[in-house]
């Protein structure tokens, strides 16, 4: 059988992360309605969050080990199929526990199962010389998924009503099924790049300084990431900002999510991946810093949009992270460990600013809270710049 060509793959991967991208931000655009029609409070949905990004951070990181060695058609295709029937069944829900099962858990298994960490670990193979700008442009597909997806879906919402927003991301989900049947090869390609060079486990990688540095860096990554995608809708909401203008801030901040990744994946093949996500955590403290103390709609409208253009920046960097600094043997494992994280300190911002909405009636202390901890993964990522720790690990110092 022929090997299939990296353009194929990419497309695959770039289809994958579009209806998925798009779909996992819409909660985000239904929250508001879904809490006034159903009666909730924003923390039962924000719990829906929460367990959505746990176990999807599960099923990423098993999802990234078989993507060492497992079809990728499989792995793709399963995760597309579990996708489209856990976000379809949120047009059911009458109770908190429902939405947790179908989007907590259903959708949050799909998702992980075709997200970013596996396709990341495809397209690194497939493009070995320019890793770092491939998985930068694979991942705006995310990006063009939350600006087409939501905008559109914004513009019809108050037709449609919520409960068919996830209908049509089901269908949505199903519709690029045959191509990847079509593209994505039966078996793994032999040799290559994974077989090449140092490959450190998890086991060794944990030795390493640099190991705890990522971890917590994208640990405050992900905490940052769903807080603000759960709730900047809501929050422009309540600060008096027209809905449609609202829900168009979360798709067009999918827009400059687009812009940064592409520039930072240049970026990253020439200066690397620490300088590259230490700029983009900078732009979020300045941002942060702007919202702490201005809500109007102009600085409201500014923080979207520069938030926006980091938003996705160190999701392609953690390949090039954990290249650089374990090697590419057990890329996948790594890389699906440390989106774990990242994933499950998303479940904790957005459960958290739904937590802080609910007790004090804004979201001031989680703005302070999220500049805090920016700053710090800002002075963790500069730490990261040493490469040396693969050689110590390897040798058991």
């Amino acid at each position: 059988m022929p090997a299939t060509h990296p353009s194929v793959i990419f497309a695959a991967g770039f289809l994958t992360l579009f209806v998925g991208g798009g779909a996992r931000f819409a909660i985000g655009l239904t929250l508001k309605p879904m809490v006034d029609d159903l009666g909730w409070v924003r923390g039962e949905v924000g719990l829906a969050v929460l367990a959505y990004l746990v176990v999807s951070a599960v099923a990423t990181y098993f999802a990234s080990r078989l993507a060492d060695r497992a079809s990728p058609r499989l792995l793709l295709n399963a995760g597309i199929v579990m996708s489209a029937l856990g976000i379809a069944l949120m047009c059911l829900v009458t109770a908190p526990w429902q939405a947790v099962l179908f989007y907590g858990v259903v959708f949050a298994v799909g998702n992980g199962m075709a997200s970013l960490a596996p396709v990341g670990v495809m397209v690194t193979r497939a493009f070995p010389g320019r890793a770092g700008f491939a998985n930068s442009a694979v991942i705006s597909g995310m990006c063009l998924g939350q600006l087409l997806m939501i905008a559109t879906l914004a513009a019809f919402l108050a037709e449609i009503g919520w409960r068919s927003v996830f209908v049509w991301l089901g269908v949505a989900h199903l519709a690029v099924m045959p191509f990847l049947l079509y593209a994505l090869p039966r078996r793994l390609q032999s040799g290559g790049p994974a077989a090449a060079g140092l490959g450190l486990g998890v086991r060794e990688a944990a030795r390493t300084r640099s190991f705890w540095l990522l971890l917590a860096v994208y640990a405050i990554c992900g905490f940052d990431d769903f807080f603000v995608a759960t709730h900047v809708v809501a929050f422009a909401q309540d600060r008096g900002v027209d809905g449609m203008l609202a829900g168009n801030l979360l798709a067009f901040m999918g827009l400059t999510g687009l812009l940064g990744l592409i520039a930072t994946g240049l970026l990253s093949d020439r200066a690397g991946p620490a300088w590259t996500s230490a700029l983009a955590f900078g732009a979020r403290v300045a941002v942060f810093g702007l919202i702490a103390v201005d809500q109007s709609t102009v600085s409201i409208a500014v923080f979207a949009l520069v938030f926006g253009a980091t938003f996705l920046v160190t999701a392609p960097m953690t390949v090039l992270f954990v290249r650089d600094h374990f090697g590419m043997k057990h890329l996948g494992a790594l890389t699906g460990l440390i989106t774990m994280v990242h994933q499950i300190f998303g479940g904790i911002g957005a459960w958290g600013g739904a937590a802080i909405f609910d007790a004090t009636g804004t979201y001031d202390i989680a703005f302070v809270l999220a500049l805090a901890v920016s700053a710090l993964a800002l002075l963790l990522t500069l730490m990261l710049r040493s490469k040396g720790e693969v050689e110590k690990a390897g040798s058991g110092v």
